[in-house]
């Protein structure tokens, strides 16, 4: 083998090892939208959010969602993604909060 072919062959490997370093959990996200109504009625689409960590809802809430992602969210009524009042809301279907309750205040990703 010559010297231009091994080290063609080294670079590649090296590139697609940083490839498959780059695929990583922290680049993932769940595919598709989750759309949440607030409680000034206004809606918000989110497009492919991550699957890592807490997604705040901001300082409104939510009162109503539909997640059209292939993956489940869970939904909390704090900003820290906590709480004995979460809800599972799975991949496809949606949810609306109980009239009288605290807004939704964040979600997370099930992965």
């Amino acid at each position: 083998m010559s010297v231009h072919r091994r080290l063609g062959t080294a670079a590649g490997a090296v590139l697609l090892t940083l490839t498959v370093a780059g695929c990583s959990d922290l680049g993932r996200t769940a595919v598709g939208t989750i759309t949440y109504e607030t409680g000034h009625e206004n809606e918000v689409m989110v497009t492919s959010p991550s699957v890592k960590g807490c997604h705040e809802l901001g300082p409104d809430g939510a009162r109503k969602v539909e997640n059209e992602t292939l993956v489940d969210i869970i939904m909390y009524p704090t900003e820290s993604c906590r709480g004995e009042e979460s809800v599972y809301v799975p991949a496809n279907s949606g949810n609306e909060i109980v009239p009288g309750t605290p807004p939704w205040r964040s979600y997370s990703v099930v992965h």
